[in-house]
């Protein structure tokens, strides 16, 4: 048997075959026999292959139930903007409609009467339209003196009124200068003739009404402001509208309730007393009249 080199010796080992016997002067046949005997009663036995053990599954404890977790809310529905809708990047701007509504427009000021001058008065009842009773006719404003011992009031203007322009005109205008003549006074001297209504109230059919009582509430302001001017001593109303309508009484109320006694408008007396174109019909009542003008006659200051 040849010697085994130093270079198989070192495979043979690390293939864990050894030790390797080596016979001294044995017969090459004999020594090649012996060789492979060695080599098999080198060989270390194989180990049985390991069995694993048989592992068998432990059944876990069983766990308590969890509780089911709370259904989250179903998210709200999101508004989807159609595919046709232009992409504004802002809302498209609103129309103001109130812009074109006239009757959003806020009405100006009313102007303030109780700090006017005759013209300042005048201008303003011309330009009132309060209400419908002097649509498309011209007002009657007062005539007489600024400065008046008395301010004559009487409630609307006639048709006569109404075409001259003026307060009192006609035969009604005639008989009040005789009453005050009577008790000593003029009407282009001492006296401020002025109606309550500034403008001639008319029905459908186009003849005289009673003024309404918003009629009144607009027209009063102007008188008030006349008393002021005038600083009469006494006022004198002619009639039921203008009693009535003054002293704040029912249009309805009959003039005998508040004749016969002194008023105040504004701490100025007032007298009433009965319309001149009423004694025109009337013409026994003209005693009453007497004794009322003789009643204002005697509120003056003595001369």
């Amino acid at each position: 048997m040849k010697n085994v080199s130093q270079r198989d010796a070192l495979f043979l080992a690390e293939m864990g075959i050894g030790p390797l016997w080596q016979l001294r002067d044995v017969p090459a046949a004999e020594a090649d026999v012996v060789a492979e005997a060695t080599v098999v009663e080198a060989a270390p036995e194989a180990a049985p292959p390991a069995v694993a053990p048989e592992v068998r599954p432990v059944a876990a404890p069983a766990a308590e139930a969890a509780p089911e977790p709370a259904q989250e809310p179903a998210p709200a529905a999101r508004v989807h903007t159609p595919l046709s809708a232009p992409p504004y990047r802002n809302p498209p701007p609103v129309e103001d409609e109130s812009a074109w509504d006239d009757s959003a427009v806020p009405e100006p000021a009313a102007p303030d009467v109780a700090n006017m001058d005759w013209a300042g008065l005048r201008q303003a009842i011309a330009a009132c339209k309060d209400c419908a009773c002097g649509a498309g006719r011209k007002p009657v404003y007062g005539a007489g003196p600024r400065q008046a011992r008395w301010l004559i009031v009487a409630g609307t203007p006639s048709a006569l009124d109404d075409e001259a322009g003026q307060p009192l005109t006609g035969d009604a205008g005639k008989l009040l200068d005789n009453m005050l003549h009577a008790v000593g006074l003029s009407r282009e001297r001492d006296v401020h003739v002025t109606p309550l209504v500034k403008c001639r109230p008319l029905n459908a059919k186009g003849g005289d009404r009673a003024p309404t009582p918003g009629e009144i509430a607009a027209c009063r302001p102007f008188v008030e402001r006349e008393l002021a001017l005038t600083q009469p001593s006494a006022v004198l109303t002619l009639g039921q509208v203008a009693t009535n309508g003054l002293l704040g009484r029912a249009l309805q109320e009959p003039l005998a309730g508040a004749r016969g006694e002194v008023h105040r408008l504004n701490d100025v007396p007032l007298v009433a007393t009965l319309h001149p174109g009423e004694l025109l019909l009337r013409g026994e009542n003209k005693a009453l009249a007497w004794a009322d003008l003789c009643r204002a006659r005697s509120l003056e200051p003595r001369d």
